[in-house]
């Protein structure tokens, strides 16, 4: 069963574009990344995507597809009426290489300015033993796949460009929160949230949850917590109390 789907597709680059219209043939089982193969097949033949595994794994193929961040290759077409009009344009939050094509450059950055994984001294690969319950707390977020989709839909940066040096956004909070529950990992993650990474912007919004492709609660079982170990050591008195006499017995 086939039908004629009407589309609106993004085309442009270097800031400047417009929505074009385009009529393309639909198949049962089709999804959106694929009625884009079959307008660069057989009608735009230059136009830009950006896709590797289909399979939903590689985030890929984020885009807006009706306004809403999705991935391409997961998006039925059946989950659309057939009379209704499908736009598709590129993540806003950042800028447009060419067509669907962002440029992500910023998340790889804010990927490097986290510290990696720093064990205490004198223990060696090999000699890590962790309780499962704290290899279950950060397992759901090594199921993130990278589609910096959480990023993009975030509105601190999404509506904010002055904010992208301070912010790292949820994926990369995420990380932090995900090292910082991490019993030997000795570096002081709290902190650096806070004070390098721009913490304190999130105001929990949970966008950056609704769209994950993973279902990983980011906002719920990351960045809540997060802010909640941030808060007790900055304003607990008993944790206060704590840290001044361990920095008086150290001086």
């Amino acid at each position: 069963m086939s039908y004629k789907a009407k589309f609106k597709v993004w085309r442009g680059e270097g800031g400047e574009g417009r929505l074009e219209d385009f009529t393309v043939e639909v198949n049962e089982g089709e999804v959106v990344l694929d009625i884009i193969h079959r307008l660069q097949a057989t009608q735009a033949p230059d136009l830009a995507v950006r896709w590797n595994c289909k399979a939903g794994k590689c985030g890929s193929c984020s885009m807006e597809i009706n306004g809403k961040p999705r991935l391409g290759c997961m998006t039925r077409m059946s989950t659309f009426a057939e009379d209704e009009t499908i736009t598709v344009t590129p993540m806003r939050t950042f800028p447009v290489i060419k067509d669907l094509v962002t440029d992500v450059s910023f998340n790889y950055q804010k990927a490097r300015e986290i510290p990696s994984f720093t064990p205490p001294d004198g223990v060696r690969p090999g000699e890590y033993r962790m309780q499962q319950v704290d290899v279950e707390r950060s397992q759901e977020f090594r199921k993130c796949i990278e589609c910096f989709m959480c990023n993009n839909v975030c509105h601190v940066i999404r509506d904010h460009e002055e904010n992208k040096p301070a912010f790292a956004g949820p994926r990369f909070l995420m990380r932090i929160a995900e090292l910082d529950m991490h019993p030997y990992d000795v570096a002081d993650r709290q902190d650096s949230a806070q004070q390098e990474h721009g913490l304190g912007y999130c105001n929990i919004t949970k966008c950056c949850t609704e769209v994950c492709p993973e279902h990983i609660k980011i906002t719920d079982n990351a960045l809540i917590p997060m802010k909640e170990r941030v808060v007790d050591r900055k304003y607990d008195p008993l944790v206060w109390l704590g840290d001044k006499i361990f920095r008086r017995s150290k001086s």
